[in-house]
């Protein structure tokens, strides 16, 4: 167990710098999530941690030890790959202790540290299989089981549930928290899902570009995103971005987007003077309809026009339009069944709203 200290990295390929200064402390047991879209870097920052690219500045440190000159093999860190990467010859056994066998460690050794990774995963009864004779989901699990017979002070993941279906993927983040709570072992774990990130990180890191755009806990980063991209990259369905007008009367802040006016809360971007153009951030789960609308205040209603409904379960998905121009999609609790050019009443938490600058892109808080 150990933490991770990142101090102004940088990577470049010629003279294309792809990493610009990252900063990031990973505590001891933490369990840190990157997540970006393809090209962000966030896997070439893993694999500079684990010692597979070099670094073009900066520092890495692993327990307090830097490690910008250390190899891979002596970092004592452990990697699961997207692509699982087994020994097709070896049997499970075989795979998990074959790290063990080439530290020449004792086969008593090899055996109960195999055993104990098989028992946590479930394993047992597949210890004498060969790699084709098991599930996507059982390949995984020996990954990780190979990562875990070395008791590395950190485990670093790429991507390891992409190749997955989407029920096993379900099953397999559940199985990796739990592993991870009972290892207590500090996790760097890379995803481009941010479902992934949402479920599985204490807190964490989104990239854009090379850039670290936010750190925070899942809650603090879907809640309090620091910047449009964020806000439209967490979350599922994204936030709804309008763009509005702030008005200021008799002291009193609104949004005013297109022809309808809703009071701010008090405190919610106190230094933006009347007139300012802003854009407003409403999360889909925090507009109301049905029952549901009737505990907002009256201020916060509107009228909407609805353009597609779909029903999912136990909640519903609408596309609406307000004002005849500003679309947003609502997801509401319950079944709604509504019809394409139907008007209805619809009501935004607007204690939930984040203010944007049209320019920066950056949040009002």
């Amino acid at each position: 167990m150990a933490n991770v200290e990142i101090k102004g990295v940088v990577k470049r390929y010629g003279s294309v710098e792809v990493i610009h200064g990252v900063d990031l402390s990973v505590k001891e047991n933490e369990f840190i999530v990157l997540v970006g879209p393809s090209g962000c870097g966030k896997s070439t920052l893993l694999r500079m941690v684990a010692g597979l690219e070099d670094l073009s500045g900066g520092e890495i440190s692993i327990g307090g030890r830097v490690v910008n000159n250390v190899s891979p093999k002596d970092r004592n860190v452990a990697m699961v790959f997207q692509n699982y990467a087994l020994y097709p010859h070896m049997t499970v056994r075989e795979n998990m202790g074959f790290s063990l066998k080439m530290r020449k460690k004792s086969k008593e050794e090899q055996n109960a540290r195999v055993m104990e990774a098989a028992r946590i995963l479930e394993l047992e009864p597949y210890l004498e299989r060969k790699p084709s004779e098991l599930s996507g989901g059982q390949r995984q699990r020996v990954a990780m089981g190979r990562a875990m017979v070395r008791k590395p002070d950190v485990f670093l993941f790429d991507e390891p549930l992409s190749n997955l279906d989407a029920q096993l993927r379900t099953q397999m983040r559940m199985e990796l928290r739990k592993m991870q709570l009972r290892l207590k072992t500090t996790t760097i774990y890379v995803t481009h899902d941010q479902i992934e990130a949402m479920t599985l990180a204490d807190r964490i890191v989104i990239l854009k570009d090379g850039h670290i755009q936010q750190v925070g806990t899942p809650i603090e980063v879907f809640e309090k995103p620091n910047n449009v991209f964020v806000a439209k990259f967490i979350g599922n369905p994204p936030m709804n971005i309008l763009e509005g007008v702030c008005s200021v009367v008799d002291g009193k802040r609104y949004a005013v987007i297109g022809s309808s006016i809703f009071p701010l809360q008090d405190g919610v971007a106190e230094g933006i003077v009347n007139g300012s153009p802003v854009l407003v951030g409403i999360r889909p789960d925090s507009i109301k309809m049905g029952q549901n609308i009737e505990r907002l205040p009256k201020e916060w209603w509107c009228q909407g026009e609805v353009v597609v409904s779909e029903i999912l379960g136990a909640h519903s998905l609408l596309e609406i339009i307000i004002d005849g121009e500003n679309e947003l999609i609502a997801e509401v609790e319950g079944r709604i069944v509504a019809h394409p050019g139907e008007i209805v009443p619809i009501g935004f938490e607007f204690d939930r709203m984040v203010l944007f600058d049209p320019e920066t892109k950056m949040a009002l808080y």
